[in-house]
Order: C-alpha cells, then structure tokens, then sequence
C-alpha cells in the first residue's frame, strides 16, 4: 500500500478537485505503476504543520501505517505562498454567522490577499517550521517503523492571481528542506521540475496553481523513481 498525505495538488485536475479513487491523479498512477493499493489523506490547503496533525491523529492513516510499503508527505507547497492574513483567519471564516456577515467577510479577504501577496511576506509557515513538521512525521513513523520508507516534496510553482503570482517563499523552503534532506537521508521529489512547463505554459488549471494531467503524470513518474530506488537500496542493505 502506498499512504500519501497530501494538500489538494494530490486531487485537483484542470477542472478542479476529484474523488480519491480517479485513476489519473497521481497517488493512483504511482500505485498502479508499483501494483500497490493507495490510501491519500489529503485536504486543499494542507501545510506540513496539518499534515503532521493528520499523520498523529487520523485513523485512517493508524489503520495504513502497518500495510504500507512507502509514504509519502506531499504538502509544503502551500507553507511557502504569502500568508500577509493569518491563515487561521481564512480558516475561521466559515464560522462566521450570520451568512450575510459571512459573506462580506469572504469578499473582504478575497479582495485584500492577492493585494497584500505582493509583499511576500509573511509566508504560512516559516521554513524552519516546515521542516520541524516533516522531520516530527519522519520521527513519529520511524518510531512505529524503521523500515518504512518516508519520501518528502520540494514545493511546486504557481503563476496564481490569488496569490498576487507571488512565490518568493520558495527558494527559503527549498534549501532548508535540501539541508535536512542531506542530514535526515530522505529523499525527496522536485514537484516544481515535473510540473513548470506545464503551469508557466498555462495548460494547467486555470487557478494557476492546480496541475494538468500531464503534471500528474509527471509527478507520477518522478514518485515511482524515488521509491523504487529506495526500496532497491533496503532491499540491497538487507
């Protein structure tokens, strides 16, 4: 079984967001390429910080762990766009009553935040942040299984409006994740070379942020490398 956790580039096509079962997203191409079942926990504007909270308490991933033969932790993509309103503002405006209030609140953010993008900062989780979630998930299952192999990301790119097509905050969380890849020995997939052709030629999404199918398919093909040479590695040290 491979267990993936994920944000929505896990699950959204060109149209927008697709069951988990859809045979084209890529969890379900890397399963298929390695003959394997697939459980994705994913959820649209996932961080590492909520893919840990998922891994430590989501029983769907509890009742994985055991069977699985790889993991995989897709998020960090949305830990490097600009965040200039407090993420958990954006989080809360669901709560919001009554829906008239809701629905100036939402139009008020939706107006502000690709305005406000353009300074870049802050981003939704510092860097060092970051990391400190994906090496608590490494740990966490490392405690449960040694031999379970743990792929990471390096973020993806986007030209998205809503986000000013502001991404500053990745080449920060790409050199502090290659660092702690280099110490923690994870291997981890480039999301950004599989799928820039694709975004910055505009055949993605319309969002601009969301992949193609061809970007699945090469995010696909880039997972079943790493994994396969993991497993090659434990298989050889064994």
């Amino acid at each position: 079984m491979l267990l993936v956790i994920a944000d929505s580039l896990s699950y959204y096509g060109p149209e927008g967001g697709l069951p988990a079962d859809d045979p084209r997203i890529w969890p379900n191409l890397v399963a298929a390429e390695l003959d394997w079942d697939v459980e994705l926990v994913a959820r649209i504007g996932w961080t590492s910080r909520d893919a840990y909270w998922a891994l430590i308490g989501d029983p769907r991933v509890w009742a994985a762990v055991p069977h699985a033969g790889a993991v995989v932790l897709a998020t960090g993509g949305m830990d490097t766009l600009p965040s200039p309103l407090p993420t958990a503002l954006r989080e809360l405006i669901r709560y919001v009553r009554p829906p008239a209030l809701r629905r100036q609140v939402r139009n008020g953010y939706q107006w502000l935040q690709p305005r406000l993008s353009k300074l870049g900062r802050p981003v939704a989780l510092p860097p060092h942040v970051s990391v400190d979630y994906v090496e608590q998930s490494r740990a966490a299952l490392a405690q449960l299984r040694a031999d379970l192999p743990f792929v990471g990301v390096l973020p993806s790119v986007h030209i998205c409006d809503a986000y000013g097509r502001v991404h500053t905050g990745r080449a920060p969380a790409v050199r502090a994740l290659t660092d702690w890849s280099a110490k923690s020995g994870v291997p981890l997939v480039d999301l950004a070379e599989a799928v820039r052709e694709e975004i910055f030629a505009g055949a993605a999404n319309p969002d601009g942020i969301h992949w193609g199918w061809e970007g699945h398919a090469a995010v696909a093909r880039s997972m079943v490398k790493v994994i396969s040479e993991v497993r090659a590695a434990e298989a050889g040290a064994s």
